[in-house]
């Protein structure tokens, strides 16, 4: 049993990320606003205060010492310098992205953004997320040896906690018959289902691996494919129209998928979209 500090996890996939870290056995603190309660399956303790500000984390958990701490939310270095400045750890796991990747192609791999040779800025969140993501990654080796570190990059998470209503978008505008832009339909995305979003990183808990390391499923997925299946499914037709709503994933570049040797070096399996993608439409459909 470990003791973990989880910096965020109330939400979306931090909820399959909390259960599966008490299913291991672990002792987790969660550290949030306190805005969301989620129920969990074990026991947790909580503790609120803004991670932004220093003197919240200080007074909310200054001076402690964790096992692990997993920090979810870490949006930028000012973030990252008023966390590390007032708790340690033995290793520390952040949610980082794919998105500080800077040239977009087929099989990404992590050395192709490497945080220890960008020039690090104290700044808060930028309107530039992928700066903002450069910048809470190399904030970290300010405080930690990169051996005691593991950046988790993730494309776009899907799932049945999703409170972006992207997915949703499609299904509503074809269910309502409304019109929408979308600038591409043969265009393709890599994606990761929600379960796997969460789970991998409680899985590094135990099966530590240092550095940057990808996540997604396999290949990727048009959104030709999944307006087609919401129209199959409906007996709707989409309405395109040029001067119709701006649908989600306009203007991504096309990415086949990211490189995920070094994830599943670990043992870690990433469920195909074959298992979950039309599942969770089928879903959503419903609901």
């Amino acid at each position: 049993m470990m003791e973990i500090l989880v910096v965020g996890g109330t939400r979306f996939f931090g909820i399959p990320m909390v259960n599966a870290l008490l299913k291991a056995g672990h002792d987790v603190t969660i550290a949030t606003r306190g805005n969301s309660h989620p129920e969990f399956g074990g026991n947790v303790k909580n503790v609120t205060m803004d991670r932004m500000n220093s003197e919240s984390v200080k007074k909310a958990i200054g001076g402690r010492h964790f096992d692990v701490i997993i920090d979810k939310v870490a949006y930028g270095s000012l973030d990252v310098k008023a966390l590390l400045e007032n708790v340690s750890c033995d290793r520390y796991i952040q949610m980082s992205t794919c998105s500080v990747y800077y040239d977009e192609h087929e099989g990404i791999k992590e050395e192709e953004f490497k945080p220890e040779e960008f020039k690090l800025k104290w700044e808060g969140r930028l309107p530039d997320y992928s700066e903002t993501k450069r910048n809470a990654e190399r904030a970290v080796l300010e405080f930690m040896a990169p051996e005691k570190v593991s950046f988790v990059r993730y494309p776009i998470v899907m799932g049945d906690n999703d409170y972006t209503g992207r997915l949703d978008f499609y299904i509503k505008h074809i269910k309502e018959q409304k019109p929408m832009r979308v600038d591409d339909c043969d265009g393709s995305m890599a994606f990761i289902w929600e379960k796997n979003a969460g789970e991998f990183i409680a899985y590094l808990a135990d099966h530590f691996v240092s550095g940057p390391v990808n996540g997604c499923s396999k290949g990727a997925v048009r959104i030709g494919d999944i307006i087609e299946y919401i129209e199959k499914k409906t007996g709707l037709k989409a309405v395109m129209a040029d001067d119709g709503d701006e649908a989600p994933y306009n203007g991504v570049t096309d990415i086949d998928s990211y490189n995920i040797d070094k994830a599943e070096a670990t043992g870690y399996r990433f469920a195909p979209y074959e298992e979950w993608l039309y599942q969770l439409i089928d879903r959503r459909l419903i609901g």
